[in-house]
């Protein structure tokens, strides 16, 4: 399952054939098929793994933040360096080709992840750091549609667009929507962390 998984990221799903996936791991088709029933069930399977393995980082995230703030840029880097090295027909192809496999998906998007941020908004307000008069379902699901919708490509195309930076501008306007003055002051700190340690992540570095 992670050896397909690295294929599927990297060039989508459609692209890659059984023959493909045993060519990479130095194995025979033969041998795929006494696990799998064929390249749907290890689509799907593959992708229920892989989600379970986000809950558990996620809800690592959750106990070790400081603050909302930090655990939403600490959720949001978990979900780039994911994202890192995945082709832009991801999600098409699972939409398109492989419907279980997508129920799985769009079940953790609309549950786990919907839920786990708006847990994320509740804290936030709680700690001042977001204004109170924000609604945290309404914001919560604008937060895991923005997600999907950087990979539309009828809206985003990859002519034009990278998804991964699309995801970060996302992120950007999402934050200064919901901050305080306060919250704004934490999330520059943040930014500024960043700068100095001249990476891409939005985590910050303790001291």
């Amino acid at each position: 399952m992670e050896g397909a998984g690295q294929l599927f990221h990297k060039y989508g799903i459609r692209s890659v054939s059984m023959d493909d996936i045993a060519r990479h791991l130095s194995m025979s088709k033969k041998t795929l098929y006494q696990y799998f029933k064929d390249k749907d069930d290890l689509v799907t399977t593959s992708m229920k793994v892989l989600l379970e393995e986000e809950k558990e980082q996620f809800k690592a995230i959750e106990k070790q933040s400081v603050d909302a703030l930090q655990e939403m840029a600490m959720f949001t880097n978990c979900m780039r360096k994911n994202m890192k090295d995945t082709s832009a027909a991801l999600l098409f192809d699972l939409q398109k080709y492989h419907p279980n496999a997508w129920r799985v998906w769009t079940d953790f998007k609309n549950e786990f992840t919907k839920n786990y941020i708006v847990r994320n908004l509740v804290r936030g307000i709680e700690e001042g750091l977001f204004r109170k008069e924000i609604d945290p379902e309404t914001m919560a699901i604008l937060r895991v549609e923005q997600v999907e919708m950087a990979f539309d490509d009828r809206i985003y195309p990859s002519s034009k667009f990278d998804f991964r930076q699309i995801q970060v501008a996302f992120f950007d306007h999402f934050v200064h929507g919901l901050v305080t003055e306060e919250g704004r002051k934490t999330f520059l700190q943040y930014m500024e962390q960043e700068n100095d340690t001249k990476t891409n992540s939005i985590l910050p570095h303790e001291n």
